[in-house]
């Protein structure tokens, strides 16, 4: 099928499901949910297809668990349907009111944005999590999925088909690009009559690829050189804890930590705890002098760190990135340098520390003595998204149903005309 063709399919599809209730499309989510488990067998057959040709192709670890499903996988992805399914429907919700001098009423009426183009890599679940979220808030989308998991996406894309039929709403409100020749990502950036935004999942080069080759407004984000500052005022056991389910509870993704900071004044004692726990999951400390001085050699895997690429690399591995600071001054000034905005945190119990903190890291989610695994739609309470945007425009963050959603003014009146 031609992309214009797709395009205009989409287009229709997004008008009609504008008029679904909220009981249609729960219905929908609900079937889809269904399907994942009926269809179990079917998707981890087409699943270990990809995952196959990808090992054979000698890709990298992450790159791997990022492509491959499972059982539990697969129940994760059929819940985090039903979650959304429970979660407020946004579209018709109305907010702002207010009455002009002249006794004109007006207010803002949620609306969806139309017709959604998503271009991702590798990761299956995201077909349905972008169907979830978009079939919700009344969007259409589009998807174009890597060559690497085009087996997986289209036995889910089959599952979403079915359960939209069972529903009553179109195919069409989910379509899969199943041509994976890369023209046709340049023919969806210039899609610009049917879609009306590209949101990019995946590595820095397409990100780029996005922003400067697509005529419609791209979210992007996603990618995270992610920090976390202990202090001397830390509960020590409990900071241990926090970068340790930072740094290894899943490394692949771009909530994962990338360097820690540690005050100079508890250096000493807190890096060996820290050290000895991570190493339980083998992590390779990348470490500036201070840090490398403490640490080695009863730390085998510390080692030094390269100042020209360590401190701005997104590991995606079990790599964490280890530096000694003297002040919350020096820890700010070094995030400001390294960060893409993603997830910044502090360790502390200084009122006054984790006020600064908060306030002069602008990055999309900051934490206090928490994990910046947290940055995520679930854990967020948004059910799933579409993105972690590390823009300043419309939505920032992880991108739920209200971040898929604009709005119009409502004006009413009693036979106003304008003097």
């Amino acid at each position: 099928m031609e992309m214009i063709e797709i395009g205009r399919r989409a287009k229709a599809a997004s008008r009609q499901l504008a008029r679904a209730g909220t009981a249609q499309k729960n219905a929908a989510l609900h079937a889809v949910a269904d399907g994942l488990t009926a269809c179990q067998d079917d998707i981890l057959r087409a699943n270990a297809q990809d995952v196959e040709n990808a090992k054979a192709r000698n890709v990298e670890a992450y790159f791997i668990d990022r492509l491959t499903l499972t059982p539990q996988r697969l129940q994760g992805m059929a819940n985090d349907m039903r979650a959304v399914a429970a979660l407020p429907d946004p579209i018709g919700e109305q907010f702002d009111h207010c009455t002009l001098p002249n006794g004109l009423r007006l207010h803002k009426r949620r609306v969806p944005l139309g017709v959604l183009g998503v271009i991702y890599e590798a990761r299956p679940n995201v077909t349905t999590d972008v169907a979830a979220l978009a079939l919700k808030s009344g969007n259409a989308v589009i998807l174009r999925g890597g060559s690497d998991n085009i087996h997986s996406n289209t036995a889910l894309t089959a599952v979403i088909h079915a359960a939209l039929d069972r529903a009553g709403l179109p195919a069409d409100t989910v379509q899969l690009i199943a041509d994976t020749d890369r023209a046709r990502i340049l023919e969806l950036l210039r899609l610009n009559d049917y879609v009306d935004l590209i949101i990019p999942r995946g590595g820095e080069g397409l990100h780029r690829f996005c922003r400067e080759h697509s005529t419609i407004p791209v979210i992007t984000g996603g990618m995270g050189i992610n920090h976390l500052y202990v202090d001397e005022t830390a509960d020590q056991a409990k900071a241990v804890e926090v970068v340790f389910n930072a740094k290894t509870s899943k490394p692949t993704v771009c909530n994962a930590l990338g360097t820690l900071m540690v005050q100079a004044t508890i250096a000493a004692e807190f890096l060996p705890k820290v050290a000895a726990r991570l190493a339980e999951k083998d992590v390779e400390l990348r470490c500036d002098e201070r840090a490398l001085a403490i640490l080695h050699p009863r730390f085998p895997l510390a080692r030094r760190a390269d100042d020209a690429t360590d401190w701005d690399t997104e590991w995606l591995a079990l790599i964490l990135g280890v530096k000694v600071v003297d002040s919350l001054d020096e820890a700010i000034a070094f995030i400001r340098a390294h960060t893409m905005e993603h997830s910044d945190g502090i360790c502390s119990r200084d009122p006054q520390a984790i006020e600064r903190f908060v306030s002069e890291i602008d990055s999309s989610a900051v934490f206090v003595n928490a994990s910046t695994r947290f940055n995520d739609g679930g854990q967020f309470g948004l059910g799933a998204e579409v993105a972690i945007s590390t823009q300043r425009i419309h939505a920032r963050g992880p991108m739920g149903l209200r971040e898929l959603t604009s709005y119009k003014w409502v004006c009413e009146g009693d036979g106003h005309v304008r003097p």
